[in-house]
Formats: C-alpha cells, sequence, structure tokens
C-alpha cells in the first residue's frame, strides 16, 4: 500500500516521509535529528526505512536538520546542483550527496524534480513513483503555479499541496510590507485560492488525495485554508471524487492512503 506520512509541514519545520514500513524516502530535513526519530517512531517507522532524502531548497525550514542526520546515519542526499552547493558550503553534508538527476531511482522509488518559483537560486518540487506504480507529488514553496509545475503533478494519485495563507490575514496581519510583498509575489508562496483552483485542475486530471501543507501559521487557519479549497471544488463531491486531508504542523501518527 502506498502512503504519504506528513510528518512536519509549516513555515518552522518540514519534512515527509514516502512510502511503506520498510522503505520510503523523506522530502525535506528542517527539524533537529531527535524531532525526526520521534516523529517516524510515532508512525511506526524507523531511521532504517529512509532510503534517501530529496531536498526541494535551501531555506532552513527544509534543510536544518541535514547536518545531524548525515553525520549520525548513512541516509544519502540528493538536491539540485546550486543546492547543493550552498549545503556543501555550510558544511551540512557529511556523507553520500548526489546531484539529483531525472528520473533518479533510488530502492525502486523514481523521482522526478519539478522546478518551482521561490526566492532561492534553484527550487523544486518532486514527482514520485512509487515501486507499485502509485504517483504522489509534494508541491510547497512556489509563488505561482507555472506550466512546468503544472504539467509535473497533474494525474498524481496523491498530492501535498501549498495552501501557505489566506489573502485578508495576511494583507491585515502584522508582518513587515517587504515581508508581506515577498510572500504575496511570484517568488513567494501559494495563497488559499490559488491552491484550490490549483486542486480543482488536479481533480479533473484524477488526483484522488490532496493534503493541503505549508500552512501559514501567523497568516492562515487550517479551518479558513480547508473551507478555501473545498469551494473551489464545489463541482465535486469530498470523499467520493476526492479526499482532503490537512498537514499537521508535527504529527502526532497518520498517514494518507493511496
Amino acid at each position: 500500500m502506498a502512503r504519504l506520512y506528513p510528518l512536519f509541514s509549516s513555515s518552522s519545520g518540514n519534512c515527509t516521509y514516502i512510502g511503506s514500513r520498510e522503505a520510503g524516502i523523506l522530502i525535506d530535513d528542517g527539524v533537529s535529528f531527535t524531532r525526526l526519530k520521534n516523529a517516524l517512531e510515532r508512525n511506526g517507522l524507523s531511521l532504517s526505512s529512509v532510503k534517501a532524502v530529496f531536498i526541494t531548497h535551501e531555506h532552513g525550514d527544509h534543510v536544518k536538520g541535514l547536518d545531524m542526520l548525515t553525520k549520525k546515519t548513512a541516509v544519502p542526499v540528493f538536491a539540485q546542483g546550486l543546492t547543493l552547493e550552498y549545503l556543501l558550503g555550510k558544511n551540512m553534508l557529511h556523507g553520500e550527496y548526489y546531484e539529483i538527476k531525472q528520473g533518479e531511482e533510488v530502492c525502486g522509488y523514481r523521482v522526478e524534480p519539478f522546478a518551482t518559483s521561490h526566492d532561492t537560486p534553484q527550487s523544486c518540487g518532486y514527482r514520485i513513483t512509487l515501486p507499485e506504480g502509485k504517483t504522489a507529488a509534494v508541491c510547497t514553496d512556489l509563488g505561482y503555479v507555472s506550466d512546468e509545475v503544472e504539467n509535473a503533478v497533474q494525474g498524481t494519485d496523491c498530492v501535498l499541496l501549498e495552501a501557505n495563507y489566506d489573502i485578508e490575514m495576511l494583507r491585515n496581519g502584522s508582518y513587515p510590507y517587504y515581508l508581506k510583498t515577498r510572500i504575496f509575489g511570484k517568488t513567494g508562496h501559494l495563497s488559499n485560492p490559488d491552491s484550490g483552483a490549483f486542486a480543482s485542475r488536479l481533480v479533473k486530471s484524477g488526483t484522488t488525495r490532496i493534503i493541503l501543507g505549508h500552512l501559514s501559521q501567523q497568516n492562515n487557519t487550517p479551518l479558513i485554508a480547508e473551507k478555501t479549497v473545498t469551494s473551489c471544488l464545489n463541482e465535486f463531491k469530498r470523499n467520493s471524487d476526492y479526499i482532503l486531508d490537512l498537514a499537521p504542523v508535527e504529527t502526532t501518527g497518520g498517514f494518507v492512503s493511496f
């Protein structure tokens, strides 16, 4: 059975496990070694289940756990070239690391990066084909849905999709102007309405599992994100045409099967 475990998802730390209890991969590692280990154990997983880590981009909430993880384990790290340069420059990698190529395969998991628009030198999401043929995508930290993102993610069985902010909460909130401008911009984050519009197109393409993730803890709430996205999906029947979940800030145990 294909499973996606949203272990951590917020501006303070992101990490997703995709696979079975025996073997799988991590997308990002933005939390401490202890927190990662505990989160895996809460889900009946162990560090030995992790066969590789794939990094989306260099921001701390996606990479700050790599230093200790690669010191304490032999898990290989895959990332795009400019992201690897950054990680090596910060002395965050202490074991095997590789520049990811299109269609990378690790233990039967085929991983394909796709470019995302975010304010780093090189940022990506990932489309993953599991050994049993099911597909999943991790699609967060993007200012807008480009044609490349659209084409890469459509038709996947399960998508972890960014719904970062409510427009009015961000506009009227306490963030300084420069930060609001950054988040609103084309290299910032995806709003709830834009997430909902993309989710609708995904369901039309055959996606049946959508997990909303990377919600801002200051400019969004799970209830608002869920309400906004489901309003964009009103031509479909929830729990029949699609299943919608929300990724927790930190897992207490739980996964999405697909």
